[in-house]
């Protein structure tokens, strides 16, 4: 019904992408090193020392098209750059790299539009929470994803369609409505992926992952695929999806995108290490990467001319994509060397990259890089703006039931902590048990304070073990932010909300068993001032342990710092260190304070000093020298 399907079209001129890095001992990761490459890092800013970071060239003035409704296949062996160029194009490349050059979509710089959601980056790296099932998995990824301009497209098919009396097949009238409709799209399309990736024997299987038995290494980097899969992207970056699979699974899903390309005007770069010749022959396009150099760039047919022209020929029986990653290589090149009258010299990728541009084909991708995209031929849908596929009531509804599946996968954790409490709770009933708690003295109400002050640690301590859990979805959440699956908060506040009705259970388990039997005042009011006091400590604690998780970013750090933070709290919380004792410390000048620290040294520490040598000291010193011994 003359409907335009929105198309992109992907161009990268004079791209260099650079990166410093230490060499030799400096690069060693230890403490010292780490400590002194900050210090050195200021002075350099300062232009005070110079600077001893080796530059290295990770791609060099590299130009090109991608074009829409052509898949495109990106060769290249180990270190030659594939994923930096895959990064580039789809505009996640790291911040500390030094970037020159120009990346456009249909003619439009990165900053006009927001390319984390315009295209899919597919990362060879397998990062989902193991606790998920495969369906969960890609069914929360279609929801935050949304269904992009799927829906307005559809209505005005529909019109368009009733317009010309055109009457659409029945099931895939059915198929394109559930798929464009806001909220049951995630079904649809779930099932239709999963299909497509031949993952429905393992859709109810958990993801798995170290400590959780689950899907094998192939399954799960097909979930990662599918995960980008299941949105409306328009351009799709693939970086080494062949990583654990057998040739024939990665012919059926590259035969699938390549499908889906061809009739959608999809745009499609995949990055693969040695595919098949049959999955080789389904590309159209390809791009040959070698030493950060682009050596050839265009149609499949025309790649083995071109190094027939620069006098290499590929053996009948090779394959033509081991040929192409062979061909460049120091060790292997001399094999291919056809022109036996002429004596071989090793051709450099640089050589190459240079008679590519006198090569019909490379005169003609400069010539279509020499002119501007016409930018009125860019679709108004083609380009997304919006930071976020779906509203902020949406993202914070799937947010939550993922929140609420993972505390019921894992109520093993939360009904270990409320026993936990409990069996606390009974020991510290023995411990002050009330026809043992006197009220005469000073000393009893010490004792008092001491079972006040065991319930705060109780309650604390309990919070611990949000370190472990939010460490573990940490490197998801940041996977899935950057992706612009959702904003920082509708992952945040989830996790608080749901967890306090957990809070009441576990405080309520040690105040209900212990007030009464431990003695306090017997008015039921204080009763729940104390519960209200502990919820909110019990919050505070929790949330204190996930703020030091994110920001340690590492079990060990972070249970460091937890430690260091609970003793600090420990400490000053006025029960260890006392009303009066503690302000003696803190409130001295820090100078004046390490001048009493010295002189006292230097009078307790001479030859002949004694102890009744204290009576030379200051009535501060003597106060210090109180402090340091208790």
């Amino acid at each position: 019904v003359g409907i335009d399907v929105p198309t992109i079209e992907v161009r990268y001129d004079n791209l260099n992408i650079e990166a410093e890095a230490y060499v030799g001992s400096s690069a060693l990761p230890s403490f010292a090193k780490f400590t002194f490459n900050i210090i050195e890092g200021l002075l350099i800013s300062l232009n005070i020392l110079r600077n001893r970071k080796k530059p290295f060239t990770i791609l060099k003035d590299v130009s090109g098209i991608v074009k829409p409704s052509r898949l495109t296949l990106l060769l290249g062996p180990p270190s030659s750059g594939k994923t930096t160029l895959l990064l580039a194009l789809a505009g996640k490349l790291d911040p500390n790299l030094k970037f020159s050059g120009r990346v456009t979509y249909n003619g439009h710089e990165m900053n006009e539009f927001v390319p984390q959601r315009t295209a899919a980056y597919i990362s060879q790296h397998d990062l989902h929470i193991g606790e998920m099932t495969v369906r969960e998995t890609l069914a929360f990824s279609a929801r935050c994803q949304g269904v992009g301009y799927l829906h307005d497209m559809l209505a005005e098919l529909s019109r368009r369609e009733k317009e010309a009396n055109i009457k659409p097949d029945p099931d895939v009238d059915v198929f394109m409505k559930a798929v464009a409709s806001q909220g049951e799209e995630a079904n649809v399309i779930t099932d239709y992926v999963l299909k497509i990736l031949g993952l429905e024997v393992c859709a109810d299987t958990m993801v798995g992952d170290e400590m959780i038995r689950g899907i094998s290494g192939g399954q799960r980097k097909r979930v990662t695929t599918g995960e980008m899969l299941v949105g409306p992207s328009r351009a799709l970056f693939m970086d080494e999806i062949s990583t654990g699979l057998d040739s024939s699974t990665t012919y059926q899903i590259v035969n699938s995108l390549k499908h889906t390309v061809h009739i959608l005007n999809c745009t499609a770069v995949i990055s693969l290490l040695q595919p098949a010749p049959e999955t080789y022959d389904l590309f159209d396009d390809i791009i040959l990467l070698s030493d950060g150099q682009i050596v050839y760039q265009g149609p499949r047919e025309h790649v083995l001319e071109f190094f027939e022209h620069m006098g290499f020929e590929c053996p009948e029986r090779k394959g033509v994509a081991d040929f192409l990653q062979e061909v460049t290589s120091r060790k292997d090149q001399e094999q291919y060397w056809a022109r036996k009258d002429q004596p071989y010299r090793f051709i450099t990728a640089n050589e190459f990259a240079e008679a590519f541009q006198s090569f019909n084909v490379g005169r003609r991708t400069a010539e279509e890089l020499s002119i501007p995209f016409d930018k009125s031929k860019n679709h108004p849908a083609a380009l997304v703006t919006k930071t976020h596929g779906a509203g902020k009531k949406d993202l914070l509804k799937a947010n939550f039931s993922r929140e609420y599946l993972l505390m019921k996968r894992n109520s093993f954790v939360y009904i270990f902590k409320i026993c936990q409490l409990t069996i606390m709770a009974l020991i510290s009933m023995t411990l002050f048990f009330r026809t043992e708690m006197h009220r005469d003295t000073v000393t009893d109400g010490g004792i008092y304070t001491g079972a006040l002050f065991f319930t705060a640690i109780m309650i604390m301590f309990n919070g611990m073990s949000e370190l472990s859990m939010t460490i573990a979805k940490l490197p998801v959440f940041y996977k899935q932010r950057d992706l612009r699956f959702f904003p920082s908060w509708a992952y945040a506040i989830p996790q608080w909300i749901l967890k306090i009705p957990v809070a009441f259970v576990e405080v309520g388990a040690w105040v209900f068993l212990t007030y009464y039997v431990i003695g306090f005042d017997p008015n039921v009011e204080r009763l729940f001032k104390q519960y209200f006091l502990l919820l909110l400590i019990n919050q505070m604690a929790s949330a204190l342990f996930r703020f030091i998780a994110a920001s340690g970013r590492n079990m060990i750090v972070a249970n460091t710092f937890g430690s260091f933070a609970l003793l600090t709290l420990f400490a000053l919380g006025g029960f260890i260190l006392s009303r009066g004792i503690a302000p003696k410390i803190f409130s001295m000048q820090w100078v004046r304070c390490m001048q009493l620290f010295f002189s006292l040294v230097s009078k307790t520490h001479h030859p002949c000093s004694q102890w009744w040598l204290l009576k030379e000291l200051s009535s501060t010193e003597k106060e210090l020298l109180e402090c340091i011994q208790l």
